[in-house]
């Protein structure tokens, strides 16, 4: 490493870290200040098996073509249904209507028993 600095008005000389650069016209590849184009991220989604859920998560490629504002609105629509559907797991389902079931036999009740 060399303290060596160059004198006032000697032009900067490039080193092999230094690539040389323009100085007139804009840069070819310079980064915009533009938002990026809303492009497919081209994750693939495995079926479920379960109808409900495997439309929900088809749902969710509604977001690759919106601008990043959009998503959130995609993602809590999916996120309400995958929501429900894990609940409904959890729900009973109803009784099927049929012939009442007899209920517990009662125990004997001998307060009405007199005997001697």
């Amino acid at each position: 490493m060399s303290d060596w600095t160059p004198e006032a008005g000697t032009p900067p000389v490039s080193t092999p870290e230094e690539p040389d650069l323009p100085q007139d016209g804009p840069v070819a590849d310079a980064p915009s200040s533009e938002p990026a184009e809303p492009a497919p991220l081209g994750v693939e989604r495995t079926p479920t098996g379960r109808a409900e859920v495997d439309a929900l998560l088809e749902r969710l490629a509604d977001a690759d073509h919106l601008p990043a504002d959009g998503h959130t609105e995609v993602y809590e629509d999916v996120h309400r249904g995958l929501k429900d559907a894990l609940t409904s797991l959890d729900a009973r389902p109803a009784a099927a209507p049929g012939p009442p079931r007899p209920g517990p036999t009662p125990a004997y009740d001998n307060t009405h028993d007199h005997r001697s």
